[in-house]
C-alpha cells in the first residue's frame, strides 16, 4: 500500500467556505425544463439522493478528523464538512414544494436514506483495525462518490442549452451553485483518502462500488418522478431517452460520462484535471441565491 499523493495539475488554493444561500421555489414548475418531464425528473432526483447523501459524508468525516495529520488538510475538510451540510439544507428545502405540486418523495427518500444510514453507517465492530477498516472503506467511497460529483459540477455549470431551452432560473442557479462548490472543493476527498489510506486496491474496489450504487439509486429515482408525476398519464423513463438529451445538451453526453468514469483508476489522476476552479469561483460571486438573492 502507498499513499503517495499524485501531484495536482496545478498549486491553487483555496480557502474552503460554507456560504449562506437562499432560493424561492414559488414560480418553480414540476417541469422545470419547459416540455421535457424526463430531463427535469432526471435532475431532481438530486433533490432525493443527495440530502442523505451529504449528511453521511459529514458523519463520516467528523469521525475521520482525529486521524488526520496535516493541518492544511484538516482545515480542508472542515471546510469540506461545512459545504456539504449546507447542500443537504439547500436541496432538502426543495421537497416541500414537490409535495406543493402533487408529488411526494417519501417512498423513495425512505430507500435513500436506509442505504445510507443503515447500509453505509456505522457498525457495532470491535475496536482496532476492524473498526478502521470499516472508516477507511467509506472514506474511499466518498473520495470515489466526488469525483462523480465533480464531473457533474463541471458540466451544470457549461450546460448552456438548459439556458436556451428556457429552463426555471432558480433551480439553474442551485445546481450551479452546488456543482460550482463540487469543482472548488474536488480535490478535498481524494486528497484524505490518499493522506489515511491510499491503497490501490481499495481505491479501485470503492469506484466500482460508488458507480453500481448511483447508478442504481439514480435510475430508481428517475423511474419513481416519471410514474408518480401528477400530470403525466403514461410516464416512462429509459436509457434512450438519457441518451438522446444527452445529445441535445440537456444531460451529460452518454460519451463524454463513460470516458469520465475510469479516468478515476489512472494511477496518475488528481481531482485538480477535472473542472476549472476559475469558473466555478467566478460563478459562486455572481451567484443570486449565494449573493442574498440579488
Amino acid at each position: 500500500m502507498s499513499n503517495t499523493q499524485p501531484a495536482p495539475v496545478a498549486s491553487e488554493h483555496i480557502e474552503l467556505k460554507a456560504r449562506k444561500v437562499s432560493f424561492d421555489w414559488e414560480k418553480t414548475p414540476l417541469h422545470w425544463v419547459p416540455g421535457d418531464p424526463f430531463t427535469s425528473h432526471t435532475i431532481n432526483v438530486l433533490h432525493l439522493l443527495l440530502p442523505a447523501g451529504e449528511r453521511w459524508f459529514v458523519h463520516v468525516y467528523k469521525q475521520v478528523l482525529p486521524y488526520i495529520t496535516d493541518d492544511r488538510l484538516r482545515a480542508d475538510v472542515i471546510g469540506f464538512v461545512g459545504q456539504e451540510a449546507v447542500h443537504s439544507q439547500a436541496h432538502d428545502d426543495v421537497l416541500p414544494h414537490l409535495r406543493k405540486l402533487g408529488l411526494d418523495p417519501t417512498p423513495y427518500t425512505a430507500q435513500v436514506d436506509w442505504f445510507f444510514e443503515k447500509l453505509l453507517g456505522d457498525r457495532t465492530l470491535p475496536p482496532g483495525a476492524p473498526r478502521r477498516w470499516w472508516l477507511m472503506e467509506r472514506v474511499a467511497l466518498i473520495a470515489a462518490i466526488e469525483h462523480y460529483t465533480a464531473f457533474l459540477g463541471n458540466w451544470i455549470l457549461n450546460a448552456d442549452e438548459l439556458d436556451r431551452r428556457g429552463a426555471d432560473p432558480t433551480m439553474l442557479d442551485l445546481l450551479r451553485w452546488h456543482g460550482a462548490e463540487e469543482v472548488e472543493h474536488r480535490s478535498v476527498a481524494f486528497e484524505l483518502f490518499m493522506h489515511l489510506d491510499g491503497g490501490y486496491r481499495r481505491r479501485a474496489r470503492t469506484w466500482a462500488a460508488a458507480f453500481g450504487a448511483l447508478v442504481f439509486l439514480w435510475q430508481r429515482g428517475v423511474r419513481f418522478f416519471m410514474e408518480n408525476d401528477p400530470v403525466l398519464l403514461d410516464g416512462r423513463a429509459s436509457v434512450g431517452q438519457f441518451v438522446r438529451r444527452g445529445r441535445q445538451g440537456v444531460l451529460p453526453a452518454t460519451p463524454d460520462l463513460l470516458r469520465a468514469v475510469p479516468r478515476y483508476l489512472n494511477r496518475a489522476y488528481h481531482p485538480s484535471q477535472e473542472g476549472d476552479t476559475a469558473q466555478a469561483v467566478a460563478y459562486l460571486t455572481r451567484s443570486p441565491g449565494a449573493n442574498g438573492g440579488r
